[in-house]
């Protein structure tokens, strides 16, 4: 989790301002709620740990609207350290019991605590990659994730 962390932040310090509502394409997410979404994955373990399930018909989740780098900067900061804590401070048999999100009656998904906390910290890497994306096309250069990035080579 820590590596995954160091990684996004050098992801969220190249965020750029006046962009939040670019999106490459009419499905897209846009940029500052993408960015947003991954920092919110960093405290997924202290939900999964501390719930049995997600139920977006209720309303358990509700995205968190931030408007600037500092905020989004911030917002990774806090999760990450909440997200941390609840790891160091959990025991193994915490993470065997089942965790499910749902929509109302029906069950989206379902693991063991365990699993459900790696397919969140997977959901940063894919989100992560997207975002590399938007950069992309918007001329920022992308930071290495697993290595150096084309924008960091020397040829």
């Amino acid at each position: 989790m820590k590596q995954e962390y160091e990684t996004t932040k050098k992801f969220i310090d190249r965020f750029p301002e006046g962009k939040n509502d670019y999106a490459p394409h009419e499905k897209s997410m846009k940029l500052m709620p993408l960015a947003t979404h991954i920092a919110e994955v960093f405290a997924w373990p202290e939900t999964i740990l501390n719930t049995d399930e997600l139920d977006f018909a209720k309303g358990d989740y509700q995205p968190t609207v931030l408007n600037s780098k500092a905020e989004l900067q911030q917002k990774l900061e806090d999760d990450y350290q909440k997200g941390k804590a609840a790891l160091d401070n959990a025991e193994e048999s915490s993470l065997e019991p089942k965790w499910a999100m749902k929509m109302g009656d029906q069950t989206l998904a379902e693991w063991s605590k365990y699993g459900a906390i790696r397919h969140a910290l997977d959901q940063i890497t894919h989100h992560r990659a997207q975002l590399g994306v938007y950069y992309r096309l918007n001329d920022i250069p992308v930071p290495g994730s697993y290595g150096p990035s084309a924008d960091e080579q020397s040829f």
